[in-house]
């Protein structure tokens, strides 16, 4: 009895197998013809068998979801109504399906906020409502904040939160602490790819040159930098007027008594009334103390520096922000904070001293390029200042041009603009002066070479 027993096992697990080797070699097959169709982008012929393939053997290979992803968005580009509706939903799908299968390629964040996303592209046809789609996105960012990376998710989230907002369904309270929470994310992205970048600068600079693969990673690095920094600017338009002085400080001082132990909140709260110019009112005064006395930071110090400039107390306001960027361990942050001061002492016509600020950051992160702008605008501004004559004083234009120009292509305007202002070949033949040296004095103290003609 025991060996018919084990005989009937034997029989069926070789019959077990068969049938595994059978499936897995027609999965073989038809992935292969779906694969080879959507190489030649004929989506509509490789839509049944990657069905079949999909349906039969879902954790046979990872060309099920990516292949199906571009099977399916075609399909929803060449639809309308109810069917366009059911690929959409098959879409988000499919995505779930990869969650269980191919766990480890398929980011949380990042796959739950594409889903959110193909939603709010598609809102109408899916009938959903703001507050809905809110609610997808937040979930989404609180399911895995590390993966939920993409720009434009980020500022449609936000941007959901501003129109609940102006609908009276969201608090002021909600939507500052939202703005804070997406743009802390949105400057950990640009930290990240910034110093991807920055190790690709600096290798570049010992003269060495690029592999393929690092090439392409330098220009994926400037692209998502770029991204980050057209959805910073939509998020600040986008929240507008709303972060006023007359809305944040009576809300800032109705939870003041409840957050003054709270040192995020301490921060945030002194960091929005910076950005927004609310630092005449008392109660900045009161938030940067209490802040500093709780926990002493590069940031708390930068805000003393601040209300020692509103007392006209100019260096000891320097001393302050030399002790934010001492206090700051971090390259990135310390590379941000010296372009704030730079960008702060630029606005009350301190240049010289801003100048040595914006080079420290260019030397901490040399991906942010907008510092050589700021040098650039400040000699272009004291052009008369700075020139003994009519010529020398137009030639300093050549030295914001040069100092622009190293912006790369975020300089390009600035560098047509200043070199049209600066002595033309006219100019240069009638001084005789092809190819000599200008000393250019003041703040500037640097040299300039006449170009050859």
């Amino acid at each position: 009895m025991k060996k018919k027993i084990t005989l009937l096992l034997a029989v069926l697990f070789i019959g077990l197998s068969f049938g595994f080797a059978q499936q897995d070699e027609e999965c073989m097959t038809k992935l292969s013809i779906f694969h080879e169709y959507v190489k030649a982008k004929n989506f509509d012929a490789a839509y049944e068998p990657w069905m079949d393939v999909r349906k039969k053997c879902p954790k046979f290979n990872n060309a099920i979801y990516v292949d199906g992803e571009k099977i399916l968005e075609h399909k929803i580009e060449n639809s309308a109504g109810a069917e366009k509706e059911a690929f959409i939903n098959d879409l988000i799908k499919l995505w779930e399906e990869r969650g269980v299968h191919f766990a480890s390629k398929t980011p949380k964040g990042e796959y739950a906020a594409q889903s959110c996303q193909l939603l709010y592209d598609n809102k109408d046809i899916m009938h959903k409502s703001t507050e809905e789609l809110y609610a997808c996105f937040d979930a989404a960012y609180k399911l895995d904040k590390e993966t939920f990376t993409n720009p434009k998710s980020l500022y449609t989230y936000f941007s959901l939160m501003v129109d609940l907002y102006d609908a009276k369904k969201k608090s002021a309270s909600d939507l500052f602490n939202k703005y804070d929470d997406v743009v802390e994310k949105v400057e950990d992205e640009v930290k990240n790819y910034s110093e991807k970048l920055n190790k690709l600068i600096e290798k570049d600079s010992t003269g060495a040159s690029f592999t393929k693969k690092e090439t392409q990673y330098q220009k994926f690095y400037n692209s998502y930098l770029n991204a980050y920094e057209q959805i910073s600017e939509g998020i600040d338009k986008k929240l507008g007027d709303r972060a006023n002085c007359e809305n944040l400080i009576p809300l800032y001082q109705k939870d003041f008594e409840e957050n003054k132990t709270n040192a995020v909140w301490l921060q945030r709260a002194a960091g929005k009334m910076s950005e927004k110019e609310c630092t005449d009112d008392p109660l900045f005064f009161k938030l940067v103390n209490a802040y500093h006395e709780l926990s002493p930071s590069a940031n708390s110090a930068y805000y003393l520096g601040i209300l020692k400039d509103k007392e006209g107390k100019s260096n000891e306001a320097i001393e302050f922000y030399k002790q934010a960027i001492s206090l700051e361990t971090d390259n990135f942050k310390k590379a941000k904070l010296n372009k704030r001061i730079g960008l702060k002492l630029k606005a009350k016509g301190s240049y010289g001293q801003a100048r040595n600020f914006f080079r420290q950051a260019l030397r901490l992160n040399p991906s942010d390029s907008s510092p050589y702008l700021s040098i650039a605008s400040m000699y272009a501004s004291s052009a008369n200042s700075c020139g003994d004559t009519q010529f020398n004083k137009r030639a300093v234009y050549w030295l914001a041009a040069e100092e622009a120009r190293k912006a790369g292509s975020a300089g390009s305007q600035s560098v047509e603009r200043y070199m049209a202002l600066a002595p033309s070949k006219a100019d240069i033949f009638s001084c005789a002066c092809s190819g000599e040296v200008i000393k250019i004095g003041c703040w500037i103290g640097a040299s300039v070479t006449v170009p050859k003609i």
